[in-house]
């Protein structure tokens, strides 16, 4: 009898608690689609990876009623231009630091028109004018000015009482001073593209901010593929007379030209070299804690001809597609609103010394910046000319000077040539057929391109496991033709390698701290798309709370991990995302990272990375399921 009053009972306990249970879920899925009804969900590209420091952050504290996707991308137009020519969606917001209007001209319709904002009533005209289109359109806003220019070593200048030059004979008169002492007077680092277009540009820019150079930049800023605008026959002759003589000025010498940042900021530090080109931020760190460095103008024949050349931390524009979205929209204009406010550019900038295109922002210079300051007050800051193609012939045609193949009127008309005829060569010939197409995407499950990379990485290095954390892919992987251009877009810029022998219980600890926030509150995880992406392992965690992880399973190829089984593990990411105080605060265990060795590291490029592995797999190669978040609030 108890058996039948009992048996009954318990069924309708059980469909009670069905009931109940399903009503939980249903009010849990309907407030979880309410969470994602009421935010607005927006994506922004950052140029670079310096972006995650402060300003992604900020932006998530200062907007939450807003869903962020953030990618690291390339710091390309053509690599939005390939976005384009693949009939994929612009991001919401577009950052790029390389910019012109002659780069960005094929954009241009697939953007907003900004020019009546109240964002861009902000500024000061003599810099918005600069990326008005022909048709008076605004589509792209510079934001704070990174300042580059010559440091000085001011301690050296006192040791040696040599007087701080104000013009350009006096910086010649400097370096001759430090010559007869046997202390290099100004010495940089030429191999680099920036390099040569900054000092080529910065030797001549009174010349370049003159009516007659004001104009041709209109022009040539404007020019169409059937009007190829060539250099003028006014100011650009004396541009390359210009750096023809800063090149015999400072003592150049055979091999300089040679010479990277490495090469050259040692001997800066150890007193051996008086003057480089640089950035105010770099000035700022060395000030801290060695000497005494101080910023120098671009020098012209009197102190009222200097001038600081300057450049946007990036440019700014939005999809023309936020327009069909009037809530989008309204929310993408207050971001940017945000974003030029003095509070946003200092998050941008992240601590640096930075100055300020717009009229309602305070710049604060430094110690540093006051032998510059008239340059400052006088509003003599340059805005450099930075279109790729003029990236890539200022180094092909400053390298030829440099090494004495050309003079200033064979440079002028070999510069002239190669922009009116300009071609990348990296977007021209075609390396391999990629066969299947990856979405980017991130999900409860990962990213496929991530998946599709780390796996092909794994496989041709022939280990157990690899694991990549940070952010590793910068763009989705398509079906088709790939160029050397395109193969370098697929991983992220500045990426090492490494590999280990670790066993299963240090593996874990490698995801953990990857994944588990730690004690003091510092999380790895800054942004949910810059999840680890593994190959060769499968990892579940569980969200207890928005934005923090815990890291719970852990199986290799769907087997159990071994805790004293020793696996072969390829690292690929970036030390500095997750160590330094101003990313995540997350440093690897001392332990852990001394038992991996040197993979691709340094100048070893993600190019090389990529198309060595390419070599061994042919293919990019299918991903798989590797990552399985949980919700846990």
């Amino acid at each position: 009898m108890k058996k039948r009053k009992l048996f009954p009972f318990a069924i309708i306990l059980s469909v009670v608690i069905l009931l109940v249970s399903s009503c939980n879920k249903i009010s849990n899925t309907n407030t979880n689609n309410e969470e994602k009804k009421d935010k607005i969900s927006i994506s922004m590209y950052m140029w670079d990876r310096s972006m995650f420091k402060e300003f992604t952050p900020w932006l998530e504290a200062k907007f939450p009623n807003i869903e962020f996707t953030f990618v690291q991308s390339f710091n390309t137009m053509d690599y939005y231009n390939d976005i384009l020519s693949r009939q994929e969606a612009l991001p919401d917001i577009i950052t790029c630091r390389r910019f012109s209007l002659n780069d960005a001209k094929l954009l241009s319709p697939y953007l907003m028109d900004l020019s009546t904002s109240e964002v861009a009533s902000s500024f000061y005209s003599s810099y918005l004018e600069l990326n008005r289109e022909q048709n008076g359109t605004i589509k792209w806003l510079p934001m704070c000015a990174e300042v580059d220019c010559i440091l000085a070593n001011k301690t050296l200048f006192d040791k040696y009482n040599i007087p701080i030059p104000t013009n350009y004979s006096e910086f010649v008169s400097a370096i001759d001073a430090f010559e007869a002492e046997g202390i290099r007077g100004f010495l940089t680092d030429w191999r680099y593209d920036y390099t040569c277009l900054e000092i080529m540009q910065g030797s001549a820019i009174p010349e370049l901010m003159s009516l007659e150079g004001t104009k041709w930049r209109m022009d040539y800023e404007s020019e169409s593929d059937d009007l190829q605008v060539g250099l003028d026959s006014v100011v650009w002759p004396k541009v390359f007379e210009n750096f023809e003589q800063f090149i015999k000025d400072i003592h150049f010498r055979s091999g300089d030209e040679e010479l990277n940042f490495n090469g050259v900021y040692p001997l800066f530090l150890n007193g051996e070299i008086a003057m480089i080109r640089n950035t105010v931020s770099v000035a700022e760190s060395i000030s801290s804690s060695n000497f005494e460095c101080i910023v120098l103008p671009y020098f012209g024949e009197t102190k009222n001809d200097n001038w600081l050349l300057t450049y946007p931390f990036c440019q700014v524009a939005v999809s023309k597609e936020v327009e069909k979205d009037e809530a989008k929209q309204k929310a993408v204009l207050e971001i940017l609103h945000a974003i030029f406010s003095e509070e946003g550019q200092k998050a941008a900038a992240a601590g640096s010394t930075v100055l300020s295109y717009n009229k309602e922002v305070s710049a604060k210079t430094t110690p540093t910046l006051r032998y510059a300051q008239d340059c400052i007050d006088s509003n003599h800051l340059y805005l450099r000319l930075a279109s790729t193609e003029f990236f890539g012939v200022s180094l092909n045609v400053g390298q030829k000077m440099l090494k004495g193949e050309e003079n200033a009127k064979e440079a002028y008309e070999d510069f002239n040539a190669q922009i009116t005829a300009y071609k990348n060569p990296e977007a021209s010939q075609v390396l391999f057929t990629q066969n299947n197409a990856y979405s980017n995407e991130f999900t409860d499950h990962g990213t496929q391109a991530g998946s599709s990379l780390m796996n092909t990485l794994r496989v041709a290095n022939d280990d157990q496991i690899a694991i990549g954390y940070a952010s590793v892919v910068s763009s989705p992987i398509f079906a088709g033709d790939y160029t050397m251009q395109q193969i370098k877009w697929i991983m992220t810029y500045k990426n090492d390698a490494y590999r280990g022998i670790y066993t299963g219980s240090e593996i874990r600890r490698i995801l953990e701290w990857l994944v588990n926030v730690k004690e003091d509150g510092s999380n790895p995880i800054r942004h949910r798309n810059q999840m680890p992406i593994t190959s060769g392992l499968e990892y579940t965690v569980t969200e207890y709370e928005k934005g923090k992880f815990r890291l719970d399973n852990i199986t290799v190829n769907g087997e159990e991990l071994i805790d004293d089984k020793e696996y072969s593990v390829l690292l690929v990411g970036a030390d500095t995302y997750l160590e330094h105080e101003q990313f995540c605060n997350c440093p690897m265990p001392e332990d852990l990272k001394q038992k991996r060795q040197d993979q691709y590291v340094d100048n070893y490029t993600n190019y090389e990375c990529i198309t060595q592995a390419l070599e061994k797999t042919k293919q990019l190669l299918e991903p798989t399921n590797y990552l399985t978040i949980v919700k846990g609030y």
